[in-house]
């Protein structure tokens, strides 16, 4: 188990890994909070790729490869996973209602 220096290697590795074979394929979180410290696991029992981090900022990181992830699970090994690594953009805030005068 050698972790992977390059969080883009990481992503790019897990992702095939997932692709070959989804059925006995995890992915697994660790943070331990006293040494601050995140460990991301993807393995299938043959291969095992390891991600660590102390750094805040790759916690947004994490959040897109979750995304990729739950996109892969839902909608198969096979799915377009470009536009599962950011947010939805045609999402809009509500308009806000107020209570002041008309006028």
């Amino acid at each position: 188990m050698v972790y992977i220096d390059s969080w883009d290697e990481f992503v790019e590795r897990s992702v095939q890994l997932f692709r070959a074979d989804p059925h006995s394929s995890r992915y697994v979180m660790k943070y331990r909070h006293c040494d601050g410290k995140l460990v991301l696991k993807v393995t299938d029992n043959r291969v095992c790729l390891k991600f660590k981090t102390d750094q805040a900022q790759d916690a947004k990181k994490m959040e897109k490869l979750n995304n990729i992830f739950f996109t892969l699970m839902v909608r198969g090994p096979d799915a377009d996973i470009s536009e599962a690594s950011g947010k939805e953009q045609n999402e809009q805030p509500p308009a806000k209602k107020g209570r002041g005068r008309r006028q």
